[in-house]
């Protein structure tokens, strides 16, 4: 491994290639060493994790409409979109789009938190698109998706996007471009040029995750995948991107994170080295943000000592900065206790999330996000009796540098109007790899099931699942095994909203 010290330098300086961050990332990318067996097994359970909750979320609105936007790219030879059947191809970056929106709707795949937040499977659909479209056979995508994670993994441990209020697809983007470009064999030149671009394009605000939280949540993967793959190809063919783009004087760390006097140590495997960092991070058991994650199952537990919700006075929760000023009270969000707000605000709210949790001691995908499930868990009040503190202990342990022992969760203390407390802590989710029961194949194989097991039928399901654990034997032509198609009827129509500008004329 390789640690950098990336901070702002100014244009005299002249900084060597060498030592630019998009440069060790590309150096890395170009030459990563050969891939572990564990490593494999844990990308094939991710391959199944995105397609169970994008099969889930196929008939979805926000799925619907980027599936229809993809509609109006086909293309022979091109990459397949989830649901539908792999006669009918598509240009890879609307692949990629279409099914990274399905795979991010619910909320409900992995995640890996540190300095700042990220979903890394999020860049699965783009890597699959590219191979389609390629011809690229199963290890070349599975070395792909690997050197994705690690170049995820090691800028979000490193470097803090939220801090300056800025969206985590400023990560995403380079990874995911980084691991297209490590399919594809590229140089180190080609992969440094694109990864410089997408770094440039990516940044955004946190607007998406605050207040009033829409359907774009479910479409950034989608835009971040589309974007990497139009800079690798443009990168391909011998054009250049700013730089340094990390370290500049009119860089994004000058200007939209620390400023020039900031610096961040971002450790890198160096080439050669083996990809491993996916084994670092988890997936969800619930349809929820990842702090909520410990936070339900501890709730689902304290439910039965709870008889009676309505002799509750008090609820607190003593949680971390982060779960506190993003999805708890800390945020100052109204939204996050309106019954009438979306989805996507609810699923980031903490106070409603225990209280639907403690009132039915379980937590359902769709059916604890309905609009008559909101009203009513505002009628009965436990909701607005649910308030979160910051705890020192619990940002430390969030932060914590062991992975072993960093945690997400809190202390919930239920005070009874008769005086009596209850009270308990979780540390993480039960299906966290420190939790009472870390998930491992068959619980991924599991959660496929209860999703889209039904739909998709027996057959098809062992179809998927073995050309998932088989993923560095596909031949290029299997590769379309990874997007499931469902039976005709299944897929509803691909405009619910109403014809766009990509529909005219066809």
């Amino acid at each position: 491994m390789k640690t950098l010290d990336v901070r702002v330098h100014p244009s005299a300086d002249r900084l060597p290639r060498e030592e630019q961050l998009a440069w060790a990332i590309a150096a890395f990318a170009a030459r990563p060493g050969p891939l572990e067996a564990d490593v494999l097994r844990m990308i094939a359970c991710r391959i199944v994790d995105n397609a169970a909750v994008a099969l889930a979320a196929i008939n979805r609105r926000p799925v619907a409409s980027a599936r229809a936007m993809a509609l109006a790219h086909p293309r022979p030879g091109g990459a397949t979109l989830y649901g539908l059947p792999a006669t009918r191809r598509f240009d890879a970056e609307w692949a990629a789009w279409a099914n990274a929106t399905a795979v991010r709707e619910l909320d409900f795949h992995d995640t890996f938190l540190a300095a700042e937040y990220s979903h890394p499977a999020d860049a699965i659909s783009a890597l699959v698109a590219v191979a389609q479209q390629m011809g690229l056979s199963g290890a070349a995508l599975a070395r792909g998706i690997a050197v994705h994670y690690d170049v995820h993994v090691a800028l979000v441990k490193a470097i803090s996007l939220h801090r300056w209020k800025k969206d985590h697809a400023g990560h995403l983007a380079p990874a995911t471009t980084a691991g297209i470009g490590a399919m594809l064999g590229l140089p180190p030149e080609v992969i440094f040029q694109a990864v410089g671009q997408a770094v440039h394009l990516s940044f955004s605000t946190r607007q998406s995750r605050k207040g009033e939280i829409s359907s774009w949540k479910a479409y950034v993967p989608g835009f971040t995948g589309k974007l990497a793959v139009e800079c690798i190809d443009r990168a391909m063919r011998g054009e250049g991107s700013p730089a340094p783009i990390y370290e500049g004087e009119d860089s994004v760390i000058a200007w939209m994170l620390g400023g020039r006097d900031d610096r961040y140590a971002v450790t890198l495997p160096e080439p050669g080295e083996s990809p491993r960092a996916i084994l670092e991070t988890f997936t969800k058991a619930h349809s929820a943000e990842y702090q909520a994650q410990a936070l339900i199952d501890l709730a689902i537990d304290l439910r039965a000592q709870v008889p009676d919700l309505d002799a509750v006075d008090s609820v607190l929760l003593q949680t971390s900065h982060h779960t506190h000023y993003v999805i708890g009270t800390g945020a100052n969000d109204p939204q996050k206790s309106d019954p009438e707000a979306s989805r996507e605000t609810l699923d980031h709210s903490i106070m409603y999330i225990l209280a639907v949790a403690l009132e039915d001691g379980r937590w359902h995908h769709v059916d604890s996000y309905t609009r008559e499930r909101a009203r009513a868990a505002a009628r009965r009040g436990l909701w607005q009796k649910i308030t979160t503190v910051e705890s020192p202990d619990w940002t430390a342990r969030y932060h914590e540098a062991d992975p072993d022992k960093r945690q997400f969760g809190g202390r919930i203390i239920m005070r009874m109007k008769d005086g009596r407390v209850i009270e308990g802590e979780r540390g993480v989710a039960d299906a966290h790899p420190n939790g009472r029961h870390p998930w491992d194949w068959p619980d991924y194989v599991g959660k496929l099931q209860v999703l889209a097991g039904e739909t998709l039928g027996a057959g098809a399901l062992a179809r998927f699942t073995d050309a998932a654990l088989r993923l560095p034997a596909l031949a290029a032509g299997e590769i379309d095994l990874l997007i499931p198609a469902l039976p005709e009827g299944q897929v509803t129509p691909a405009k619910p909203t109403g014809a766009g500008i990509f529909d005219h004329g066809m």
